[in-house]
């Protein structure tokens, strides 16, 4: 039953918000009742974790009382083990420090943090090497495998003089579902998160902020387009390198440790058009 009390705002808001994801969904097979099994698993884990009162684990009846989720799927649910939030992959985050100190990290990349086209192997670049670059990093995996691993994800390529090229910026595969899924799920959620804090109105807001047009031509979009990537890249690297820097100086007890997100994004549609009939990107 619709509680009486909630904004309809609210309902339009995310109405609005879940589209998208719905349209992937349907891309690639998630019907309605695989994700409605999978949002009451949300609703019960939220609950079960953010929800305490004086910090005691709820009853089953309390959650079925906030969630609207029946008490035998919520004990069903609550037993079912570990349901933490995935942490990103650790092929990606290996992946995502690699990138960060090839476009932060000299002799890796130039005083404006451009990355360098480094040789493949030690014996050719020494410490200036692909191979120099994971050995920088991890000690464990040889630059071999990641090579071959991001030749398949395009997010480098390889030059007729055995330079190892960075495609992108950023460490965003350009193949790979599994991977750029897992980007997907970081990203939105920390996207969101900041968003629900800003909502809730409790402490210092986090930045979120964005501009809007509505009468621009095709081309004029294309030229945004552009610029946006550059210019937006750029201050994502200068992020990079200040967020490398203040972590190489940082010193913090495990309780104090915390992790930040960055993120820039561009979007664009038809003036006016009917959700029901667009398709998006």
């Amino acid at each position: 039953m619709q509680s009486p009390t909630l904004p309809p705002s609210m309902l339009s808001a995310l109405r609005r918000v879940v589209r998208p994801l719905v349209r992937l969904m349907l891309r690639k097979g998630v019907t309605y009742s695989v994700f409605a099994d999978l949002l009451k698993d949300v609703f019960v884990d939220v609950a079960d974790r953010e929800f305490r009162l004086d910090d005691k684990p709820p009853t089953d009846s309390r959650i079925s009382l906030l969630t609207g989720v029946h008490r035998k799927d919520v004990r069903r649910l609550r037993g079912g083990g570990d349901r933490s939030v995935a942490a990103l992959p650790e092929n990606i985050t290996l992946g995502a420090q690699l990138v960060s100190a090839w476009t932060g990290c000299q002799p890796f990349c130039s005083p404006d943090g451009q990355p360098l086209a480094l040789p493949r192997l030690a014996s050719v670049g020494g410490d200036c090497s692909f191979d120099g670059l994971v050995a920088k990093i991890s000690t464990d995996i040889r630059g071999r495998v990641v090579l071959d691993e991001w030749l398949r994800l395009g997010i480098v390529r390889l030059d007729e003089q055995d330079c190892v090229h960075l495609e992108a910026q950023a460490f965003v595969p350009q193949k790979g579902f599994d991977e750029k899924a897992a980007y997907f799920g970081h990203n939105l959620h920390d996207h969101a998160c900041a968003a629900v804090h800003n909502l809730s109105g409790g402490g210092q807001p986090f930045f979120e902020r964005s501009v809007h047009y509505d009468a621009l031509t095709p081309a004029s979009v294309g030229t945004l387009r552009e610029v946006v990537a550059r210019d937006g890249m750029h201050a994502l690297l200068a992020f990079n390198r200040l967020a490398a820097e203040l972590e190489g100086q940082d010193v913090p007890a495990e309780t104090q440790r915390q992790r930040i997100t960055v993120g820039l994004y561009f979007y664009s549609e038809p003036t006016g058009a009917d959700p029901s009939k667009t398709s998006g990107p």
